[in-house]
């Protein structure tokens, strides 16, 4: 399957993963407190691991205020 057939798929996956992505950093900067961990632990978890280390900050990391 060539490149450009797959594009329409990767387009919004790609937007999806950055705007996730983007979102997730600005939260662990906004706030001091998690459930799991700190944010040296979650910045490279967000970064690394594509699409699911977002939803993963959002499931176990992020604090409920």
């Amino acid at each position: 399957m060539p490149l450009h057939d797959t594009f329409p798929i990767l387009i919004p996956l790609i937007i999806l993963q950055f705007g996730l992505a983007i979102w997730a950093l600005i939260d662990i900067f906004r706030h001091q407190q998690y459930k799991i961990g700190n944010r040296y632990l979650w910045i490279p978890v967000v970064l690394l691991i594509s699409i699911f280390g977002p939803v993963i900050y959002f499931v176990f990391g992020r604090r409920d205020y």
